[in-house]
This record gives structure tokens, C-alpha cells and sequence, in this order.
């Protein structure tokens, strides 16, 4: 059992050596910047235009959708509770890492767009995804409503 456990490490290891990409990268820079917002921001809902969309499937978390490596936007929130969504023409998803290294996910909410309720301050990174693969034009929102 131990040798399994080893050989199953280094198979890992190898292909993180090995450049594969088969998991989103939190600590990479976002690809439309970083939001820093606190309670009480104006104006509210705060939105960033994105290209929703990747290469990487999200499944690797748990979630659905296509999404790129890198984190579509970064936000530093402090405060409480915040919606985290995604509004677009096509069918978008969201994948949140929180602060706690924890993964969330939405698909579906409001018609085919996600929101999430979070809450706690610190670094959420987020990615909108495409649920059927390709790219599309979205815009990433956040309101303490």
C-alpha cells in the first residue's frame, strides 16, 4: 500500500514537473485585474468587463464550465457578506477560491448566469467560465445586495 501511495506522488509530481496544465492557478496574476472593495462601496452593483471562458475544465474543483488558468479578476473584500455574479448572453459559471482555500461554485442562478453569496474579508479569486466551451463576453459583478 505504501508503494502505491509513492508511485501515485511521484506521478503527480511529474506531471506538475512536466508543464500539464490540469488545474486552475490561484497565485497567477488575474486577467482583468484586482477589485479592492469595502463595506459600504459605491457604486453598488461594482462590475468589470471580462472574456469568460478557457481552455481548463473547471470539473478539476468540482465546478462546471470551461475556464482560463489564471484568475479572471481578484477581489480584496473587506467586510461581510457579498454577491459575487455573472452576467452575459451566453451561459456563464463562476469559480470562486476564498479566502480559506475553500472552492465554490455556481452555474444557473439567475437564467443561465451564477451568483454566489459569500461572506469574510480577504483575497477571493474568481473565474467566469462558459459552460459549453468557447469564449464570451460577461461582466463580473459585485453588490452587497
Amino acid at each position: 500500500m505504501m508503494f502505491n501511495k509513492i508511485a501515485a506522488t511521484a506521478a503527480v509530481a511529474a506531471l506538475a514537473l512536466s508543464g500539464a496544465s490540469f488545474a486552475q492557478d490561484w497565485s497567477l496574476s488575474p486577467n482583468f485585474g484586482t477589485a479592492s472593495l469595502s463595506a459600504g462601496f459605491a457604486p453598488d452593483p461594482y462590475g468589470v468587463e471580462v472574456v469568460a471562458g478557457g481552455s481548463i475544465n473547471a470539473s478539476n474543483v468540482g465546478c462546471a464550465g470551461m475556464i482560463s488558468n489564471a484568475p479572471d479578476v481578484r477581489l480584496q473584500w473587506s467586510g461581510g457578506r457579498i454577491t459575487i455574479g455573472a452576467t452575459s448572453g451566453s451561459d456563464t459559471t463562476l469559480v470562486v477560491n476564498a479566502p480559506d482555500g475553500s472552492w465554490y461554485c455556481s452555474d444557473d442562478v439567475n437564467g443561465f448566469d451564477p451568483a454566489l453569496v459569500m461572506s469574510g474579508s480577504g483575497q477571493y479569486d474568481i473565474w467566469v467560465g462558459v459552460y459549453g466551451g468557447g469564449t464570451a463576453n460577461a461582466t463580473l459583478y459585485f453588490t452587497e445586495f
